[in-house]
């Protein structure tokens, strides 16, 4: 039994499963959770729009779910999955694209799109 918090979600960490890059963090709740289940693309739960939204609906950036995994406790998933293009908004593969190096924050990847291209075609 998942184990959602108190707003009725669960973190989920979603990780390329070719590199196993992690890609990013979100969270889902029981209806993001049901939907990745039935169409096996990754849907989570915005936070900030309040809605639930599939990955890669807007960009066409999909995330193609192959395997789940829950923590020790159940309240936590991983997602390996198959990225097409970046899972950032920003361009990036990743969204854990910056490193810390010498108290900076430092870009160690590539851009793969530019935003502008995708999210002014809305």
């Amino acid at each position: 039994m998942l184990k959602f918090n108190k707003d009725g979600l669960i973190p989920v960490i979603v990780q390329d499963i070719k590199s196993n890059r992690v890609l990013m963090l979100a969270y889902m709740n029981a209806e993001a959770f049901k939907k990745t289940l039935e169409t096996r693309k990754a849907h989570f739960f915005s936070r900030s729009r309040n809605k639930l939204w599939l990955k890669g609906e807007s960009s066409g950036h999909y995330q193609f779910v192959k395997e789940i995994y829950v923590d020790c406790d159940e309240d936590t998933l991983l997602l390996k999955v198959i990225q097409i293009g970046g899972a950032c908004h920003k361009g990036y593969h990743s969204c854990f694209y910056r490193r810390l190096e010498d108290s900076q924050w430092r870009v160690v990847d590539k851009k793969v799109f530019e935003p502008e291209e995708v999210y002014s075609k809305k």
